[in-house]
């Protein structure tokens, strides 16, 4: 199960990075990020749901570990650069060309803030629950 989550993630950031040189393609590039970024709210349900986090957290004391709460917050910057990336991709929409560049740039900002959400949660795989 572990490695099929790890080749879907790795999927979708293989995807995000295609449609992100893809963007004048606009019939692939918006669902195709709109898809990812539902993917990636959902998949803190996923893992609450799948996971046993009481002992994990509680009973092994990783409540305390830096790199939890590290990855805590790059999730907390991700979906704050999601939130921001979609109220300026609704102004490119509506015809305002001056978003452009601040698209672009949280874009690249996503890209690497996601990358680096992908590596810490590598980290924090259990390596028991690996099989």
């Amino acid at each position: 199960m572990i490695a099929t989550t790890v080749l879907v993630v790795a999927g979708t950031y293989l995807l995000m990075i295609a449609a992100f040189y893809l963007a004048r393609f606009r019939w692939f590039h918006i669902p195709v990020m709109i898809s990812i970024v539902l993917f990636d709210l959902s998949m803190p349900f996923y893992l609450y749901a799948t996971g046993d986090w009481y002992r994990r957290l509680i009973e092994h004391e990783e409540i305390f570990s830096f790199l939890i709460w590290m990855h805590v917050g790059l999730v907390i910057t991700l979906y704050a650069l999601y939130f921001l990336q979609v109220v300026t991709a609704r102004k490119i929409i509506k015809g305002d060309v001056e978003g452009r560049a601040d698209h672009r740039g949280q874009a690249k900002a996503i890209l690497l803030v996601r990358g680096l959400v992908l590596l810490t949660a590598a980290l924090l795989v259990e390596p028991e629950a690996v099989q």
